[in-house]
């Protein structure tokens, strides 16, 4: 005779150690969410505009408790934003003004509230107006900012699609983590 008794801990145990797995997984699940969603999230770069500081297809970390919780967006700070054009997914620029700013681009030179900028990151290249729509000196918009690739020659920035708005913005781009010769902080 089999005794029913006998098999019913053995189920119960497996029962437990499902659930257990499952409220693991679960687990881990949000909190890779949250993480992605609150503090850091990953991005791949679509385009050449930010060369020599960043290149085609690396891969970036985009840390997001700053622009939230700690101050705005401010000059020369790298962001990430959704493609105004809808072209890529996301950009990555570098902020050159913020609002009530004004720009304005002079012999390729760029120009914040009537101060040259002092752009190293450009390497020489030079900032010229992209379409006419944009007529300089340019205010830019409050709660906007104005956002340039530092491969000012090869950049779809705001000389074309305009200002972007504060909110807008979904990260601080801060590190490069593939390839692992690219290894390092953006500044």
């Amino acid at each position: 005779m089999t005794d029913s008794r006998s098999t019913a801990p053995e189920e119960q145990s497996m029962g437990r150690w499902l659930l257990e797995t499952a409220l693991l997984v679960a687990l881990a699940f949000a909190l890779a969410f949250g993480i992605r969603s609150l503090l850091v999230e990953p991005f791949i770069v679509p385009t050449g505009s930010m060369i020599p500081t960043i290149q085609i297809g690396n891969r970036v970390l985009a840390e997001k408790i700053t622009f939230r919780f700690v101050r705005p967006p401010r000059y020369e700070d790298i962001v990430v934003f959704p493609d105004p054009k809808g072209e890529h997914p996301h950009l990555i620029k570098r902020v050159i003004a913020t609002g009530g700013q004004v720009v304005d681009l002079r012999n390729g030179k760029v120009f914040v509230d009537g101060h040259e900028l002092v752009e190293p990151y450009t390497h020489g290249q030079p900032s010229v107006p992209l379409t006419a729509e944009f007529k300089f000196p340019y205010t830019v918009p409050a709660g906007d900012l104005w956002v340039m690739g530092d491969n000012r020659t090869n950049s779809g920035d705001s000389r074309v699609f305009g200002p972007i708005t504060v909110k807008a913005v979904e990260g601080h781009a801060v590190w490069t983590y593939w390839p692992l010769s690219a290894f390092g902080g953006l500044n």
